[in-house]
């Protein structure tokens, strides 16, 4: 069943989404891999000052319409697609029918100590919760009413069950080699990797979680406190 098919994973920043491309794109199957192929069409569209911003839109086609057509494309073997829910800014979804949309989750307080070590000026709408949800909700209401949800904690901690499950539910056959894979930057992943993947550069597998305490600010707690509805409601779905 492999054969065709568009996996959409939708993501937040810092929620193990690189290592999880990593994975998926170890797979034999798989033929194709896009990573965050919106973002220089949100940049374009948002002006927002990133790291490596002018680089970042050089890069990738940046009309929105022309990514989309891109993303609903079908390729031999399984096509990866690795998506930032903050880089969504259309109100019109019904590009996602024809892709098999799935979800990555992780507790928000993890994700924005994490996020802030890497850009500052990070606020709630940059974490991408709320659009996460938005598709979550669409996908469910318009296309499958139990999408696949991962949590990253789950995944850290066992990952072979965790995928093990995935590839069932996706009628795909299990290959052991989306549990380790070569560190280093890839040819598929994006320009603004070496700023933002210095973790997963460095790793060849997913890892156990630290059970550590987190100590958040102020202006941090504020962005968890709004998140975290969502995270709890989302992870009552994840596998």
């Amino acid at each position: 069943m492999s054969k065709g098919l568009v996996i959409a994973m939708w993501s937040g920043p810092r929620n193990l989404s690189t290592a999880l491309m990593r994975s998926f794109a170890n797979r034999d199957d798989t033929n194709v891999v896009f990573d965050e192929p919106f973002y220089a069409s949100y940049l374009v569209a948002t002006n927002k000052d990133h790291p490596m911003k002018d680089e970042i839109i050089k890069s990738q086609l940046n009309g929105i319409e022309d990514v989309k057509k891109l993303c609903q494309k079908k390729h031999c073997g399984v096509t990866y697609q690795k998506h930032m829910t903050q880089h969504i800014i259309d109100k019109d979804l019904s590009w996602l029918n024809s892709l098999c949309n799935c979800f990555l989750i992780r507790n928000p307080k993890l994700v924005v100590k994490s996020f802030m070590k890497s850009w500052k000026e990070g606020e709630f709408e940059d974490i991408g919760f709320s659009q996460q949800y938005n598709i979550f909700k669409y996908v469910q209401e318009n296309l499958n009413n139990d999408p696949i949800v991962i949590d990253a904690s789950k995944l850290r901690n066992n990952p072979k069950k965790i995928l093990l499950n995935v590839c069932n539910i996706l009628n795909i056959d299990w290959d052991e080699s989306m549990l380790e894979w070569s560190p280093g930057i890839e040819d598929y992943d994006g320009v603004w990797a070496n700023h933002w993947y210095t973790s997963v550069k460095n790793s060849n597998s997913f890892r156990p979680e630290e059970d550590k305490e987190i100590t958040l600010s102020d202006s941090e707690k504020k962005i968890v406190d709004r998140a975290m509805p969502i995270y709890d409601e989302l992870f009552k779905y994840s596998i």
